[in-house]
């Protein structure tokens, strides 16, 4: 069997190795030439999938990855894992859905499966993708070809998060739409899941996250309230979760990062206007997690206040630009909001990540771009008035950390069980 996945980042190249390891012929197509000129090589741009992993499957003829979308028509089913991000407005952009969409199209073959990966709202499979591939290809999907939608699940570093082993939820435009996809995972994930239609399939991966961006927002409201109170959040969680049952442990941060919680809640917010549904519980989650930010710059003032200085004209040291510990995502950081309001504050502002070594581009901070991590040793960390954890990356030694900083705001629990001077650590 040969198939296309479109889309070569944190979801669709290890699902490539996945299905490359399952026998599979598989064709990665990326407009990013970089990636595949890396892919082809054998090599690695991810943090977590090791180089050999890519250049084993690479060898046996199992992956290949090319920007020619014109291979489309050898193959016989076409996975599609292109990024579904907010607009200015906070609206949904699928255009990279459509475009991919738009490109496949004049090569689909005649009975060719095409599945949906990418997080969206309710509708996006079985309405605007499906238009686009009738429109370009002359076929018509249920009929000439197959259309389905499938959720990634992925969870970088997470060991825990094998492709092969976490279910696979999959919903068809039609029955047999639904039996061809099932049929396809079922080559190389343990358990496929399937469910009535496209939007079901949908609505699940929304669900998941809106879950967690939700009860996010409750223990980082309670943050604030137990904090008021004189109560370390952070020791009621590990006591309540001692509980065997009816509880399930969230812990609070600087805000939400990565490229699925801070964004797909407000996917569903949106279409559920199309249907006179408000979503205020959604809503209100999502304004307590993105007013995070000015809650630390808050205790970033106020631990800078002991030391009879301002946030202006002080340095300051964001530990951990990526979104989340031991990768190299920083997609949605709130790292990113956290440099951005302690500048506009007067700020001397550098970080520190050693899996995110340069930043790269970005459309939401481009005034970030091209700014270098600092060097980790005592004399840098020295000359900084405060040092803000922003992520917890576990290669960090927090002792050395305790040692040399001179005052320190910790969002992530981080600096537990270290010990240091009274006063040096603020829990923001």
């Amino acid at each position: 069997m040969k198939i296309a996945i479109v889309g070569l980042g944190y979801v669709g190249l290890p699902l490539a190795i996945q299905f490359a390891r399952a026998n599979v012929n598989v064709l990665g197509l990326d407009i990013d030439a970089g990636k595949v000129d890396l892919v082809n090589k054998g090599r690695s741009y991810i943090k977590h999938i090791a180089p050999e992993t890519i250049a084993e499957v690479v060898r046996q003829k199992r992956l290949r990855a090319s920007s020619d979308f014109r291979g489309v028509s050898e193959v016989e089913a076409v996975i599609i894992c292109v990024p579904t991000p907010l607009s200015r407005n906070r609206e949904p952009d699928i255009s990279f859905v459509l475009e991919t969409g738009q490109a496949i199209a004049p090569h689909l073959s005649r009975g060719a499966l095409v599945v949906l990966e990418s997080t969206t709202y309710p509708g996006t499979t079985d309405e605007d993708l499906r238009s686009v591939l009738e429109v370009g290809s002359g076929m018509k999907a249920g009929v000439d070809f197959h259309l389905a939608f499938s959720p990634e699940r992925e969870d970088p570093a997470n060991e825990q998060s094998k492709v092969k082993l976490i279910p696979k939820v999959v919903g068809g435009h039609t029955p047999a739409c639904l039996e061809r996809a099932v049929a396809l995972y079922s080559k190389t994930i343990d358990k496929v899941v399937p469910v009535s239609s496209c939007r079901v399939a949908e609505a699940t991966k929304l669900l998941e996250n809106i879950f967690r961006s939700v009860n996010i927002a409750l223990v980082n409201e309670l943050k604030l309230v137990y904090g008021a109170m004189g109560i370390d959040i952070w020791e009621v969680i590990e006591a309540a979760r001692t509980k065997p049952f009816g509880f399930m442990p969230f812990y609070p941060g600087p805000g939400l990062g990565g490229h699925c919680i801070p964004i797909d809640p407000f996917y569903l917010t949106w279409k559920a206007r199309e249907y006179g549904q408000h979503t205020r519980f959604i809503e209100l989650a999502g304004e307590i997690n993105t007013r995070m930010p000015e809650h630390v710059v808050r205790a970033v003032a106020d631990a800078l206040n002991t030391q009879c200085k301002a946030i202006k004209g002080s340095k300051i040291l964001i530990l951990g630009l990526a979104y989340k510990p031991n990768v190299d995502d920083e997609r949605e950081s709130p790292s990113y909001a956290l440099m951005k309001l302690l500048a506009e504050r007067g700020a001397e502002v550098a970080y520190y990540d050693p899996y995110v070594p340069v930043i790269k581009p970005t459309r939401e901070h481009p005034q970030f771009a091209g700014r270098k991590s600092v060097e980790w040793n005592r004399a840098t960390i020295t000359a900084f008035d405060l040092v803000l954890i922003a992520t917890n990356h576990s290669s960090v030694d927090y002792h050395e950390l305790g040692d040399w900083a001179r005052c320190i705001v910790d969002t992530r629990n981080a600096m537990a069980g270290v010990h240091v001077s009274e006063g040096k650590v603020w829990k923001a």
